[in-house]
């Protein structure tokens, strides 16, 4: 069974930081892409951030570029989003997502993040 155990959402002030952690099981993680979707209160889901199955290349959406760093350590099966200068903007739930090479895709159940001003 796959499963994700997401953490590290919360309340922050702007300017502030936060790191999200997905650690997932059920499925061979060293072979997947992992990536970050948000998703704000009557908005659509958007992609933040992705990370390749070797962790090798990253990619970020423009919004969160410079600011957000995408990483992974797969001995633990975890994949990791810093987040630095939090803006109100950013408020959402975040969810974890894994992808492999022919389409399969899991997501976690996502965690509240929110910024105040």
């Amino acid at each position: 069974e796959v499963q994700f155990v997401e953490s590290g959402g919360g309340l922050v002030q702007a300017g502030g930081s936060l790191r999200l952690s997905c650690a997932a099981s059920g499925f061979t993680f060293r072979i997947y892409a992992m990536g970050w979707f948000r998703q704000a209160p009557g908005k659509e889901r958007e992609f933040v951030a992705g990370i390749s199955w070797s962790g090798g290349t990253t990619y970020y959406a423009d919004s969160v570029k410079g600011r957000f760093t995408n990483s992974r350590d797969t001995a633990k099966n975890t994949v990791y989003l810093q987040m630095n200068r939090l803006k109100p903007e950013d408020t959402a739930v975040y969810y974890c997502n894994a992808n492999s090479s022919d389409s399969r895709t899991y997501w976690g159940q996502g965690t509240q993040v929110t910024v105040s001003s």
